[in-house]
């Protein structure tokens, strides 16, 4: 896959991304990866793989307005990138094509 190469972590960030569309930023992403999975993720791990994936192309970010709950900070949204698209839709076939080479026989664990 060259440069479109993903990590498992990854590949399940821009997921999360894709799913909260509009609302996807650091506390969300990290709440939605937990429930979703149920699997912690620490902050500093999230942080680096959404500076990954931007750096790859695969996201975009912007900054939102300040707010008083905040006590002045912005969130900073994240979105797919078309490139961020097509790279899941390759890694979701390549998985595909992994799982129909799969022979019926290797699941047969009667003879185990």
């Amino acid at each position: 896959m060259g440069n479109t190469s993903l990590g498992e972590f990854e590949e399940v960030v821009l997921l999360t991304v894709a799913v909260l569309y509009g609302d996807a930023y650091g506390v969300t992403i990290k709440s939605d990866i937990e429930t979703r999975l149920k699997r912690k993720v620490s902050v500093g791990a999230m942080r680096t793989a959404l500076d990954r994936l931007e750096k790859k192309g695969f996201l975009t970010s912007e900054f939102g307005e300040a707010t008083q709950v905040r006590g002045g900070k912005r969130k900073r949204y994240f979105m797919v990138t078309p490139l961020g698209k097509k790279t899941l839709e390759q890694v979701m076939e390549a998985r595909k094509q992994l799982w129909d080479a799969i022979p019926s026989v290797a699941f047969d664990f009667k003879f185990i």
